[in-house]
């Protein structure tokens, strides 16, 4: 038996990182088959050598975490434990010393996870970023996030946000109102990060002046986008036609990000998603980077994380 002690900064950050009713510590305890105690500040952990490191790891991580964002989310402690479950290294400092954007509102954007922190650092370094993943891991957020930096830093002019117009296994039928109005359902995911990022006000008036500009994909066509961010949000439910289209709209000082999850195609069945099909076309090309996210990246609700793993385990069961 191994025992270890870790002292906190304070009462405040032990009681943040041990969790309301020692919950995380009880996650902790039955994740390592460790036992973990807190008394005055200071954390003690006995166990086998390797299980008592590994826990050791996760609360020198809500720590920092605790540190630097002054608290600590359920989603912290999952990420937490299935980075120290396959012996990965957990750094708090490192992934949220960057801030990517400020809200509106005053919010820091910042990666809070070590695949969102290298899908953000893809889209900095590459002209034409893939970023696929499964639903919750903050693609399209994160895009929209660093397309708001490009514009406000004066590296673009103008904001290009496009998806397919695909309904979800569903058919909606005949929409009311002018085009504007049958395509914004589509569209709305976009328009919230959007508001997220710029606020109403300012969002509404750059759409007036034609700085921003969120579309359906069959806009794209015939077009060159010169000196743009732009996003194709969705882009699993692209053709390989629509895909090659959007692709080569690109102009000159343009960056494009492409967003998508192949486990959720709402195409026509036996229709091929052209999101997967440009991946393993464009694989090598420079200036183009393919950047995979995982369920460990997933950062809503906890538990859609696990939804996304149970229902991976499924698929390859039937497979």
């Amino acid at each position: 038996m191994t025992e270890k002690i870790i002292e906190m900064a304070d009462l405040d950050t032990a009681a943040d990182v041990f969790g309301p009713f020692d919950a995380h510590a009880i996650r902790v305890e039955k994740e390592f088959s460790v036992t973990c105690s807190l008394r005055d500040g200071v954390i003690r952990i006995t166990g086998e050598r390797e299980n008592v490191e590994r826990a050791a790891s996760v609360f020198s991580y809500l720590a920092g975490l605790s540190a630097l964002s002054g608290t600590v989310t359920e989603q912290n402690l999952d990420y937490a434990l299935s980075m120290a479950r396959d012996g990965e290294d957990l750094d708090a400092a490192k992934l949220l010393g960057d801030t990517v954007c400020i809200t509106a509102k005053g919010r820091p954007i910042k990666p809070k996870t070590m695949g969102q922190k290298k899908f953000v650092e893809c889209i900095k370094r590459e002209t034409i970023t893939f970023g696929v993943g499964p639903a919750g891991t903050g693609k399209t957020f994160l895009a929209v996030a660093m397309a708001t930096v490009a514009l406000r830093k004066k590296e673009v002019s103008r904001i290009v946000i496009t998806r397919p117009a695909v309904e979800a296994g569903e058919r909606l039928g005949f929409l009311p109102g002018d085009l504007q109005s049958k395509i914004d359902p589509y569209l709305r995911p976009l328009y919230d990060a959007l508001f997220e990022m710029l606020g109403a006000e300012t969002y509404q008036r750059l759409m007036e002046k034609g700085v921003i500009e969120v579309a359906p994909l069959a806009y794209m066509r015939g077009r060159t986008l010169d000196d743009s961010f732009i996003i194709l949000d969705e882009a699993q439910n692209t053709t390989p036609e629509q895909m090659k289209m959007f692709l080569t709209r690109l102009g000159q000082g343009s960056k494009a990000v492409v967003n998508g999850d192949v486990t959720q195609i709402d195409l026509p069945h036996g229709t091929p998603s052209g999101l997967s099909q440009a991946m393993e076309i464009v694989r090598g090309i420079e200036g183009i980077g393919i950047h995979r996210l995982t369920s460990r990246d997933v950062v809503r609700n906890s538990i859609v994380s696990r939804i996304v793993e149970a229902y991976d385990k499924h698929g390859k069961g039937n497979t």
